[in-house]
């Protein structure tokens, strides 16, 4: 049986995937959400989070994560007052408030929780590469 540990980072996988060919094109090319530059969804390209992953309340929450290159999101700490402009401007102004209020909140998820999100986002990512046509 897997560890949480390792359940975790196998949901981080997928769910990093997903972000990434969600918002890729047909080829496979994705936006930085802050810096705008465009790269190859594996070429890259990261998860980047609003707010930090070591907050689960929003660790795998679509809206806190999108896409970021690298520079982005290692080197410049993910950009988070660009982030926070460009969330509140694609999902409302009061987006990143309430990301803030929501990392707060307390979770915990079971090993049933973290097999369900993982078979939910491989199916997803699965999904997304047939329809784009991307490997």
């Amino acid at each position: 049986m897997k560890t949480i540990s390792k359940l975790k980072k196998e949901l981080d996988k997928w769910f990093s995937l997903f972000i990434r060919l969600r918002d890729a094109d047909d080829n496979g090319n994705v936006i930085c959400f802050t810096c705008g530059v465009t790269k190859h969804y594996k070429q890259g390209m990261q998860c980047g989070h609003f707010q930090s992953r070591r907050h689960l309340a929003t660790r795998f929450d679509e809206v806190n994560c999108q896409p970021q290159c690298v520079k982005c999101n290692m080197f410049e700490q993910g950009e988070q007052f660009k982030f926070h402009i460009k969330l509140n401007a694609k999902y409302g102004e009061d987006t990143s408030l309430n990301l803030q209020h929501k990392a707060m909140q307390s979770v915990k998820f079971t090993r049933v929780d973290y097999n369900e999100k993982i078979s939910y986002y491989k199916s997803l990512v699965e999904n997304l590469k047939k329809q784009k046509q991307i490997d």
